[in-house]
């Protein structure tokens, strides 16, 4: 038996609803391993009753978790993170099979999940409002931090368990509860979270499979007072769309066309810049929201930097995700590689080049593509104004920072940006004038759990991460306190007191 057979053979696909484990009731979903093409597993979606009573047990829990001691709350939390951990080494593998990503990246994943655990455990017992000076000497005046109550959480295939994370976390620790739905891409690894999540009061999280219906009747329900999602533009319009109609809570992580600037100042290191920018462009096969899409490089050292990105993007090995030596793994999906394949044709249709890649790497089997370098696209071409999602790195020369600057914004979207710079007014210039929710420098796409993420213009709503990420998932309620049950002067009729001026 292979171990993708033990695997299949060893799988729980079922859902969690009101901490029981229970058969999805609906159609199914077949699962694919992008590797091999091969059927990983077949999962039971929710019905419209099962979906509706996991948000009605949610709503039932809610109370009395909120009414959970924060520091119990942040013991729980702890718990979770801890198991992750000591689950490590299984999930990676579940991920790895599942979504093609290379199991040394989802190794770091599932400790990034833990730790976004650990954070917000702190984060929620730490504070629950504050006092603010009161307009009497009699008077008490607080601002209060509340639950918005039942939480969906909407995620994405790419980092399944660490962008489930980021809205687990907080929503849980500001005392809500979930309701949880994973891409139907990839269920397997969010299912099983369920035996890690077995310690908290059961309906607190509750875990469904399926696709877009499952994810509407999610969104359209009355007793979901906030939606987190991350995943396409037109799926987030959607969902602002339909929660502007009940008024509920939205937070939004949409697309990404990620600026990647290199200054002349880089010098010598332009090996180390170009590494960055493979980095940048090529993890997990470039399926990441702050993808380095499109390279602004300085005329002078154009030339330099794009053999440099050429000579190492050569040197990256393509393969079996599971293997400790791959670098890039498959792509997700046979349609997601044929999205990126077709937005790369029209480019080179148009005139540009394609120097090294965009090939099966020599694959007859999965949904590889093996990392592109292109130059010569034009300025109008979806490849450097549409959200690719796949390993293709365009560098186009320019002739100054204003340039850069310029076409850096020029894009519907703002999710994050790179620039490689030694010089310091340089930096405060493009910290300034960037429109992106993360501007990294030197460092291309290093996380922070203490450091809020989201996008500007289409790329989102909100933030996740960072004490921003719990105010999420809390409404802000002032509290005004009179200790003195006497009356005031200014208060009617005006006639007994001569008015108040």
């Amino acid at each position: 038996m292979t171990g993708e057979e033990s695997s299949k053979s060893a799988l729980d696909t079922r859902l969690l609803i009101g901490g029981q484990r229970v058969a999805g009731e609906a159609g199914a979903l077949t699962v694919e391993n992008p590797a091999t093409e091969a059927e990983l597993a077949r999962v039971a979606t929710a019905s419209e009753d099962q979906v509706d009573a996991a948000i009605a047990v949610a709503r039932q829990a809610q109370r009395a978790w909120e009414r959970t001691p924060a520091v119990e709350r942040a013991e729980a939390l702890h718990e979770v993170a801890a198991r992750l951990r000591t689950n490590a080494t299984e999930l990676a593998e579940l991920m790895t099979l599942e979504g093609g990503k290379p199991l040394v990246e989802n190794t770091d994943e599932v400790g990034w999940t833990a730790a976004a655990f650990d954070y917000y455990a702190e984060i929620g017992r730490d504070s629950a409002g504050r006092v603010i000076p009161s307009i009497e000497s009699t008077q008490l005046a607080l601002v209060v931090k509340e639950p918005v109550g039942v939480v969906a959480c909407i995620v994405p295939w790419n980092y399944p368990l660490l962008l489930l994370a980021w809205k687990l976390a907080p929503a849980l620790a500001g005392g809500n509860v979930t309701v949880c739905k994973p891409s139907e891409l990839t269920p397997l690894s969010t299912l099983a979270l369920a035996p890690l999540l077995e310690h908290l009061p059961p309906g607190v999280v509750n875990l469904l499979a399926g696709a877009g219906d499952v994810g509407e009747r999610i969104v359209a329900a009355p007793d979901v007072d906030c939606v987190a999602f991350t995943g396409s533009v037109p799926t987030g319009k959607r969902i602002a769309a339909a929660c502007a109609e009940r008024v509920a809570r939205i937070n939004l992580e949409m697309g990404g066309k990620d600026p990647f600037i290199v200054c002349s100042d880089v010098g010598e290191r332009i090996d180390v810049a170009a590494k960055g920018g493979a980095w940048a462009a090529f993890l997990n096969a470039g399926q990441v929201c702050t993808s380095a899409e499109r390279f602004y490089v300085m005329a002078d050292v154009y030339d330099d930097y794009v053999q440099a990105f050429v000579d190492y993007t050569g040197g990256l090995r393509v393969g079996d995700p599971l293997d400790p030596d791959t670098d890039i793994g498959p792509m997700v999906s046979a349609a997601q590689r044929q999205k990126v394949s077709d937005q790369l044709e029209a480019a080179v249709a148009a005139g540009a080049e394609v120097v090294i890649g965009a090939d099966a790497a020599g694959r007859e089997r999965g949904h590889y593509f093996s990392p592109a370098v292109v130059t010569g696209a034009p300025v109008e071409t979806e490849l450097l104004r549409e959200e690719t999602f796949g390993p293709v790195a365009p560098i186009v020369p320019v002739d100054s920072l204003d340039q850069a600057i310029e076409l850096a914004n020029s894009t519907r979207f703002g999710l994050g940006a790179n620039i490689y710079t030694r010089d310091l007014q340089t930096v405060v210039r493009c910290m300034r004038e960037i429109k992106a929710g993360t501007v990294w420098f030197n460092d291309p796409l290093t996380d922070n759990d203490a450091g809020p993420f989201g996008g500007f213009k289409q790329s989102g709503l909100g933030r996740e991460l960072g004490r921003e990420g719990l105010e999420a998932f809390q409404e802000t309620k002032h509290v005004h306190i009179e200790t003195e049950i006497a009356p005031k002067e200014w208060w009617y009729p005006y006639g007994e007191t001569g008015g108040s001026g």
